[in-house]
């Protein structure tokens, strides 16, 4: 392998940094982070982080062990262009960096409100450790002051935030346009379980609301409209998705589209190019393009890079997973929700845990569990497995899931 530039800051630059390194490859990579953190745990930031003053951001690594393996870090130092026909990243200090191998891994940015201009005090985004130190700071004043959060988009980082603001003691209020929370990521019923969760806290949750304007003072939103309402508004939260960081490599002329394509073995359109993480539009198994942004889909599509860059082909084939804590609520995700599919329900161990099973042609497919940590595990291995299941037996709860591995 020769001179790798990794572009990002996130898990899966992390990721594939690590793999590189236990391949004694180190001293071939260049990590170029627009943060001036080195890349750090994120799903933290909208949980513990804002619960806890005295929590510190959680790197993946210490700077001492980029040191050891050879690793160059420019931090704080992004990317402005990258030259494909003479191999050059050139960062914003002026810096210019050859490669053999470039890896972007830019992620998300937030997707922000064309009806608000930029850079009002009291609109704020949670994105990355800059966002999250400043909310920090923000709802700790507004406990002190008795002022109440608003967040406008009812997904999982919303959802999140919402829980955490609660458990501070701030009233707190959800609005979301869609018909349900969470319409692309899980089934109604679950959607229905965590409205009632979030309601069950005191956040007062509005659903298939229609935003019908701002009215701005100053540098400030004072208020919006809401289904004919005016609602005040002291702190208001966007939660209303992301947009894949595709703009460097839509610059240099890579393909494009919801995300930087790349084939299985995280390929772009240029085979000096890869992507991975949040930002690439990668294809499965079944030829379909899919975009993810979590955790699991970070690790494993660097895993996959690495072994691309080490001259190997490893396609990625790994079972989606995801999971969301919401206060109290631990809501896991194994395999994509099937658009249509028969759905069994199994009551977990204890009290309110339960875990939604979908399942097609006795195969089953996808496992949403609330509370059930052991159910969702087993899930992911029935799963991965492609073994039929008896709904009967899935369904009863004194049957070890176990045991449908056969």
């Amino acid at each position: 392998m020769e001179n790798t530039v990794i572009v990002g800051g996130g898990h899966a630059a992390a990721a594939l940094c690590a793999a590189l390194a236990e391949a004694g490859q180190g001293g071939r990579i260049q990590l170029v982070c627009a943060e001036h953190d080195l890349p750090y745990q994120r799903p933290p930031l909208s949980k513990s982080f804002l619960k806890k003053a005295d929590e510190a951001i959680a790197s993946h690594k210490a700077a001492a062990w980029y040191a050891e393996q050879g690793i160059q870090t420019h931090l704080g130092d992004p990317v402005v262009s990258i030259d494909r026909e003479a191999r050059i990243v050139l960062l914003r200090s002026g810096t210019a960096l050859p490669y053999h191998q470039l890896v972007l891994a830019t992620g998300t940015r937030a997707r922000t409100l064309d009806a608000l201009p930029p850079g009002l005090h009291n609109v704020r985004v949670l994105r990355d450790a800059t966002d999250a130190r400043a909310l920090r700071t923000r709802l700790n004043e507004m406990v002190a002051s008795g002022r109440r959060l608003t967040l406008l988009g009812g997904g999982f980082i919303g959802l999140e935030l919402a829980a955490s603001a609660r458990q501070l003691g701030l009233e707190v209020g959800v609005l979301e346009v869609a018909p349900r929370l969470l319409g692309r990521s899980v089934s109604a019923l679950i959607a229905g379980h965590v409205l009632a969760h979030h309601r069950s806290m005191g956040t007062e949750v509005q659903i298939g609301v229609h935003i019908e304007g701002c009215e701005l003072v100053g540098e400030r939103l004072r208020s919006m409209q809401v289904d004919g309402n005016r609602v005040e508004v002291d702190e208001l939260v966007l939660g209303i998705g992301a947009v894949p960081e595709t703009r460097l490599a839509s610059a240099c002329g890579l393909a494009v589209d919801n995300g930087v394509l790349v084939d299985a073995c995280m390929r772009t359109s240029d085979p000096a190019v890869l992507a991975i993480g949040d930002c690439a539009a990668f294809l499965a198994a079944d030829g379909a393009r899919l975009r993810l942004e979590s955790v699991q889909n970070a690790n494993d599509q660097a895993r996959s890079a690495a072994a691309t860059l080490l001259g190997r082909e490893e396609p990625y084939r790994a079972l989606p997973w995801f999971w969301s804590e919401q206060g109290p609520m631990r809501l896991q995700m194994a395999g994509l929700l099937p658009p249509i599919s028969e759905s069994a329900l199994r009551s977990g161990a204890n009290a309110g845990s339960f875990t939604l099973f979908h399942l097609r042609d006795g195969r089953l497919l996808c496992a949403e569990s609330v509370n059930a940590p052991l159910d969702h595990m087993m899930a992911r291995k029935l799963i991965e497995a492609g073994v039929s299941v008896d709904i009967e037996a899935l369904t009863n709860p004194a049957i070890p899931l176990k045991s449908l591995l056969g």
